[in-house]
């Protein structure tokens, strides 16, 4: 598969050294490069905001990739020496940046897939939370926040909830257990599990095929599918109904049914 990347040229924001961005396709790859455990720090978080904000404009992005720099670690979470001193007012800013940062990710309009490359702990899988989709190396996820005496502040407690069921949250986040990838991916915490150093490269490759999806079409059908969790399906059915009929005000709709009838390959332009 190609992993070939070019620089991301955006000329909006100033990037923080502890995030790269690159354009591969329709596709954005974001780095945590933060050495050695590439920990969340103020800065990164709100870099990784600022990012989300802008891709959320640029309609040549349809899907997003987070991965951590290096082969040991997606994320070890945050940097736990901006809580030593036990200021209140720093920790509750900090809660709010994660929860800004993690929040604009899990509502980037796009497609976001997490390249869990090494171990993914605290703030760092509370990121691969927030995305859509998550592929995992041969790693270690967990919550461990309440060994510390601390909790999971960016969305942990009700992400993971969602996706494995109260009783295995329980166990990451209440007894501090870490699962290996096998197991993350059995109880549904991620969806594929890859071999070591090719985790980056899957989630390109399937955020590829994101590409040949309508993205007004996945804009529109990513909330329908996010709604279940605060509103039960059977809730759902006229705000399904009424978000096809929207589709049909966008060119890609027409372009979409047409390239079908026509037997060719759909071009979006996402609009």
């Amino acid at each position: 598969m190609s992993t070939a990347i070019e620089p991301y040229q955006s000329g909006v924001f100033d990037l923080t050294h502890k995030l790269t961005v690159e354009k591969h396709g329709h596709t954005a790859l974001i780095t945590i490069n933060h050495p050695p455990a590439n920990t969340w720090d103020r800065e990164s978080l709100i870099g990784l905001r600022q990012v989300i904000e802008h891709l959320n404009h640029d309609d040549d992005i349809y899907a997003l990739v987070i991965t951590g720099q290096g082969d040991k670690f997606f994320s070890a979470g945050a940097d736990l020496k901006q809580f030593a001193d036990g200021d209140r007012l720093r920790a509750r800013e900090m809660a709010r940046r994660f929860g800004d940062a993690f929040e604009a990710l899990r509502y980037f309009r796009g497609v976001s897939i997490a390249a869990i490359n090494g171990y993914a702990l605290g703030g760092g899988l509370e990121c691969a939370l927030a995305c859509d989709l998550r592929i995992a190396e041969r790693a270690q996820l967990g919550l461990p926040e309440a060994g510390v005496g601390l909790l999971p502040c960016g969305g942990g407690t009700q992400a993971l909830a969602w996706l494995v069921g109260e009783g295995w949250a329980k166990r990451m986040i209440l007894c501090g257990e870490r699962l290996n990838a096998e197991t993350a991916l059995r109880i549904g915490l991620v969806e594929q599990v890859v071999e070591s150093g090719e985790s980056r490269g899957h989630a390109l490759l399937l955020a590829t095929r994101v590409a040949r999806q309508s993205p007004v079409a996945v804009r529109e059908i990513k909330p329908l599918i996010d709604c279940v969790r605060s509103r039960g399906p059977a809730t759902l059915g006229a705000a399904e109904r009424e978000a096809f009929v929207e589709l049909f005000e966008y060119e890609d709709t027409r372009e979409g049914v047409n390239a079908f009838l026509e037997k060719r390959e759909p071009v979006w332009h996402n609009r």
